[in-house]
């Protein structure tokens, strides 16, 4: 088998036109942090997933009504996998966020930058050109520093819970673009069917004693600021983000994908810096400089997929 990534000079100029969206959907995850922080406590981490997911997946599901009798039995399993993979991250995420400093998570999470090339090597026997390495770690060397003003606290069950997350993350976008059934289906009847999966996944839980509140009594103690922040995340942090990421993936590689939405802490900075409050010193400047260099470099080191799937949309 050969490798996904490729030499520089393979990469055509179009490329611009997956890495865009995939691009825009690192700055409205970087942004989620601030969103999630204020409407979830560590209590309310189950009820506020089942809110996010429920609240789209009615208005998808209609919309794609007749494109999800279409899929295939292969291509509902594949989905379903996805969907309990998507259920983890964002139960790992939500947890670790809750439970740790975010300066650490936005290091942590970054990892899946190291940890998508490497993976898809051993998934494909080859070895990754050095210089996308060389950019996957000047990005890692820039989220160290933009997130080093923060300061970083001792090891926690969050830091281990972002780490597994950042796992899961890699999982997810290998999978996305190695299970067949999934790769020639309807993009957006996979996606109705990834976010069904993990809503149910979150309703369960729900229901089980001792993981908090139910969605509902959540829901009720919602003010319009809740509301607002709870509706970002799930159109633009959640339906729109998965969506444009399965559509990308097919199209690009899964470390040049991965790449991209590593700049996902420069964005929570960003926004930290513009909505929350928060100073950047001399170092983050800095650190925010090698990540945006980093993804630079490394977007012209992985040449994408030579085309679009049978299914993808036009």
């Amino acid at each position: 088998m050969t490798s996904s990534i490729a030499a520089p000079a393979l990469v055509p100029r179009r490329a611009w036109r997956t890495d865009l969206p995939v691009l825009a959907i690192a700055v409205v995850w970087g942004a989620s942090y601030l969103a999630a922080k204020g409407v979830t406590t560590p209590t309310t981490v189950v009820a506020v997933l089942v809110l996010r997911f429920a609240v789209v997946l009615p208005v998808l599901a209609a919309a794609g009504w007749r494109r999800l009798r279409a899929l295939t039995a292969a291509q509902w399993r594949g989905a379903g996998l996805l969907g309990l993979v998507l259920s983890g991250i964002f139960l790992l995420e939500t947890y670790g966020v809750v439970h740790t400093s975010a300066t650490n998570a936005g290091l942590i999470i970054s990892l899946t930058m190291i940890f998508t090339p490497l993976a898809e090597a051993v998934v494909t026997r080859t070895r990754p050109p050095g210089s996308f390495v060389a950019a996957a770690g000047l990005s890692v060397a820039g989220v160290v520093l933009l997130t080093q003003g923060g300061g970083f606290t001792a090891p926690s069950a969050g830091d281990l819970l972002m780490l597994l997350a950042a796992l899961a993350r890699t999982v997810h976008v290998l999978a996305m673009a190695r299970i067949k059934a999934v790769r020639t289906a309807d993009a957006l009847s996979l996606t109705t069917v990834q976010l069904g999966g993990a809503v149910a996944v979150f309703a369960v839980l729900a229901s089980v004693p001792g993981t908090g509140p139910s969605p509902w009594s959540v829901a009720a103690g919602f003010d319009p600021g809740d509301w607002a922040a709870l509706l970002f995340l799930s159109v633009f942090c959640t339906l729109t983000a998965f969506f444009v990421q399965m559509w990308a993936v097919r199209r690009t590689s899964p470390s040049r994908v991965s790449l991209l939405l590593g700049t996902e802490p420069l964005w929570a900075a960003a926004t930290g810096i513009a909505l929350g409050g928060e100073h950047l010193g001399a170092l983050g400047v800095l650190g925010a400089g090698l990540v945006l260099a980093g993804t630079t470099w490394g977007r012209r080191a992985a040449a994408p997929h030579p085309g679009p799937g049978p299914g993808d949309p036009g």
